[in-house]
């Protein structure tokens, strides 16, 4: 645990150029912190929600007041667009505001009718909670876990991705400028390898974790021997079923846009779009015009739409996935080419003849890269659907809104499923996943139950 401090260097994906380095913390220190968080648990804990939702709605409008620069810092760490730093930095504010607004009544105590003495549950914080996010979605993946946790009256520390360490600081100077007590959100600037035994403390009371598969297993294997809540958010392999009904050009778009969010690097995503014979080829067609109109772009351009991956190493492993999947039988209809200039860059690709057993239908494929499916008919397409490790996000692309509503609600073995618009979470809604994408849930009521001790209460009269 002891030992020298290390160290965080950011490239700059978009020309693989090193920028900031930024000095770490040790092992001991970051206990220290995360004893400090737990002792300020004793204090939050008693602040009204009134009081926590004035400082949670300050939280906001400094998101608000400093969206432009928190892009930019996305931008230099892990290739966002500015345009998509903007929006998520607003989407953190409206977050805050959403559990301002409402996690008192989410946790409002609730009456029991036992037909004698008083009974009721009650909603009541846990402790410091240990938050492990990743560098995709650097500061809403960090706030749809604040928000909620510090708003039901816990405490919280946060050990981010080591390539996004700016956004890692910058996260706890919001809640400092808010005016948050000390020691309510602190950030640990810690290696992975120091991340059990802060499970391990007596100080941490649960874990939030997003990340891969692997990262679930070992944060959930230490939880498990330190018999800790944990609350899993990991990776996806989201399938479209593209009916034979559907508007094609529109489904198109909402395939496009649905894979190239964020560069493809977003767990839900839609990755496998799954097509009936009958609108085969014209679906294919069609998303490759719409994925060509994402022209790789410096981030930082005016109207940018597909930037860098987060890393060159990151990007090989995406090509290396479709040169794979291409000898196990793909068709490459468009992209699947490594531009030959400095960073990150790997353009909109779109493959056919995907079938199980093909690297880009078995694995998760965490770029811009859309593999087309052919089913024969409905129930195959939900068989091949489900046919996946992953459970996180689906969807129907039709113009029969109640087959579609019938197929994403009984069908789709998945945490979320969407008809006819793309993939995407949201403050009023739960977050989250099945089989290997997950357990547990982030976001609306459930998300803030999550790190609650649900505690029922009887009173019997003397």
């Amino acid at each position: 645990m002891a030992g020298e401090r290390p160290v965080f260097q950011i490239v700059n994906p978009a020309t693989n150029e090193p920028g900031r380095k930024f000095e770490g913390i040790t092992g001991e220190e970051a206990l220290a912190i995360a004893r400090k968080a737990h002792k300020a648990f004793d204090g939050w804990k008693r602040t009204s929600f009134e009081e926590r939702a004035r400082l949670m709605r300050e939280a906001a409008n400094v998101l608000r007041r400093r969206a432009d620069e928190f892009a930019e810092m996305m931008s230099e760490e892990m290739g966002k667009t500015l345009a998509d730093g903007r929006a998520e930095v607003l989407k953190c504010a409206t977050g805050c505001e959403f559990y301002a607004d409402n996690a008192e009544r989410l946790l409002a105590d609730e009456m029991v009718d036992m037909g004698g003495p008083k009974s009721k549950v009650v909603y009541r914080p846990l402790g410091t909670i240990l938050a492990v996010m990743p560098w995709n979605y650097p500061f809403w993946q960090a706030f749809r876990f604040a928000a909620p946790t510090l708003m039901a009256g816990n405490t919280a520390v946060l050990k981010h991705a080591s390539n996004v360490p700016a956004s890692a600081l910058a996260i706890e100077e919001v809640f400092k400028e808010a005016g948050f007590p000390e020691d309510v959100f602190r950030t640990v600037l810690i290696p992975s390898r120091d991340v059990k035994a802060l499970i391990d403390d007596d100080s941490i009371a649960a874990i939030s974790l997003t990340g891969s598969v692997e990262a679930g297993k070992q944060v959930a294997a230490a939880a498990g021997m330190a018999l800790k809540k944990c609350v899993l958010e990991l990776g996806g392999s989201d399938a479209y079923l593209v009916l034979e009904d559907a508007d094609i050009d529109k489904a198109a778009k909402v395939a496009a846009a649905a894979r190239l969010v964020n560069a493809g690097q977003s767990c839900i995503a839609g990755k496998r779009f799954i097509v009936l014979p009958a609108v085969r080829e014209a679906f294919e067609q069609a998303l490759v015009r719409e994925m060509e109109t994402y022209v790789l772009s410096d981030p930082k351009a005016d109207g940018a739409k597909l930037g860098p991956l987060v890393s060159v190493s990151a990007r090989d492993e995406i090509h290396e996935q479709v040169e794979r999947s291409i000898a196990a039988g793909a068709k490459l209809l468009t992209g699947g080419k490594v531009p030959d200039k400095a960073g990150a860059w790997y353009p909109a690709t779109v493959l056919t003849n995907v079938k199980p057993g093909n690297p880009a239908f078995d694995e998760e494929v965490f770029g811009p890269v859309a593999a087309v499916i052919e089913a024969k008919d409905e129930a195959e397409a939900v068989e091949l659907a489900n046919n996946s490790d992953f459970g996180l996000g689906s969807g129907v692309l039709t113009r029969d809104l109640a087959r579609g509503e019938r197929l994403a609600s009984d069908e789709l073995n998945a945490g979320m499923s969407f008809v006819n618009i793309n993939v995407r979470s949201d403050a009023r809604l739960p977050f989250g996943g099945i089989k290997h994408s997950g357990y547990g849930r982030e976001l609306a009521t459930f998300g803030i139950r999550e790190f609650v001790n649900i505690k029922s209460v009887l009173v019997e009269p003397a």
